[in-house]
């Protein structure tokens, strides 16, 4: 190691250099703008209006941001179950043995090929549309007549139709997590369980699920990580610049950062920032919870 010193220095400095950069220089940057007023993300420090902490203490006194965090958090845990729930039911059964794998696979996979403007724009155009959406047409075709003439799209239902429609494009991706976890499983492991009498729900529930603990914590860290950055559903749901029933923190941090256009909206780079920040942090604390109650050092395959 003492005679290689130069060679290990050679070859670790461009990737300090580039992470010095890339991450922790902006990161920095960012958590010193939210401690300052700006008007312009482009302006140099001589513009900055040092305001301390009161960019956060304007923003946990502000109802509109309260309502951000609030359907943030709506969409983070009733869609965390929706979507966890249902792909790693997929995963399992796409694991099972079951005929066309590759096919389904693929199918449950599309929407996360297609981007995300495509698709919400389909769900608002076609699927929710009143007069020739399709989830009129399925309703009217099952006699739901009454239910098929709700108006998916006004103040009362589209949160839950914004919900509906995120969780049925971010299945397939966690899908594919749940069965690189249940492929590692042996084989060998359910065989002997048959052999001493356990049944398939059992198996599932005495050895898969102990066995997808790591699995279950990556699948909760990337399912936070995309939905702090919720952004493109929630601005493309919205008729007006914010609509409240939709409208979640980087879609407020974007406002305030580049303007809304609106005299509503205070152009402050800095009270953006300070919204990146909160975000940052619930990330890192899901992340510091799941790795103090989720264990899997002890599970061995």
């Amino acid at each position: 190691m003492k005679k290689n010193k130069k060679m290990i220095v050679g070859f670790l400095a461009p990737a300090v250099i580039i992470f010095l950069i890339v991450f922790l220089y902006p990161i920095i940057r960012t958590i010193m703008m939210s401690m300052y007023k700006i008007e312009s993300v482009t302006d140099t420090m001589e513009w900055w209006t040092f305001v301390g902490l009161g960019n956060y203490q304007k923003l946990f006194t502000t109802a509109i941001f309260k309502t951000a965090m609030m359907n943030i958090l709506k969409i983070w845990a009733l869609g965390g179950i929706i979507v966890l729930s249902v792909s790693l039911l997929f995963g399992v059964i796409l694991t099972s043995g079951i005929r066309g794998k590759k096919f389904f696979r693929a199918i449950i996979y599309l929407p996360n090929i297609v981007s995300a403007v495509a698709l919400a724009t389909m769900w608002l155009q076609y699927v929710y549309s009143s007069k020739f959406g399709l989830l009129k047409l399925v309703l009217d075709s099952l006699g739901l007549h009454k239910l098929a003439k709700t108006p998916w799209l006004d103040s009362d239902h589209k949160f839950w139709a914004l919900l509906f429609a995120y969780c049925f494009g971010m299945i397939g991706y966690h899908m594919l997590i749940w069965m690189s976890g249940i492929e590692r499983i042996s084989p060998d492991l359910f065989e002997a369980a048959t052999i001493d009498g356990a049944n398939k729900p059992q198996q599932f529930r005495y050895m898969t699920m102990p066995l997808l603990k790591g699995v279950f914590k990556t699948n909760i860290t990337m399912w936070t990580v995309s939905t702090a950055a919720f952004f493109v559903w929630s601005q493309l749901f919205s008729t007006v610049t914010a609509d409240k029933a939709t409208i979640v923190p980087v879609q407020y941090m974007y406002m305030h950062t580049f303007g809304a256009g609106n005299a509503v909206t205070e152009r402050n780079a800095g009270y953006g920032a300070a919204i990146g920040i909160i975000l940052c942090l619930c990330v890192v604390i899901v992340f510091s919870i799941c790795n103090k109650l989720i264990k899997d050092d002890d599970l061995e395959f």
